[in-house]
């Protein structure tokens, strides 16, 4: 059995709320699923997203695929890299408002390098 781990949408008419559940992949999106990992409310006045990460890195080590959605969910909180210990270091973006006048001189040489040459044959005036 291919194990997925998904969301699974709750709530009523415009204010959907969703489980992340562990389910067979073959399983509709609101069909059975085998457990309950954590929850996401999409609602931007409270949202919030809970996961239960020692359940989550079980269900990853068993086989189990997480959906892109999930996936991304995690990456956007910041706890992908905690599930799967791929800590991703934060660079801090200084002087972002003025670009680097050195970097555009490299990129100008640069496309000036790689463009191509084209040599003009004339035919011969005979």
């Amino acid at each position: 059995m291919a194990v997925s781990i998904r969301l699974r949408r709750g709530g009523k008419k415009k204010r959907p709320f969703y489980r992340i559940v562990a389910a067979d992949s073959r399983s509709p999106r609101d069909g059975s699923f085998l457990e309950i990992i954590g929850h996401y409310n999409p609602i931007p006045e409270n949202e919030e997203l809970e996961v239960k990460i020692e359940r989550f890195e079980y269900w990853l080590g068993v086989g189990a695929k997480p959906s892109d959605t999930v996936r991304s969910l995690l990456k956007r909180k910041g706890l992908w890299a905690k599930i799967t210990g791929n800590a991703v270091p934060i660079v801090p973006q200084v002087g972002i408002d003025e670009p680097d006048e050195v970097l555009i001189e490299e990129i100008e040489e640069s496309e000036i390098e790689n463009e191509p040459t084209e040599e003009i044959i004339q035919p011969d005036s005979e």
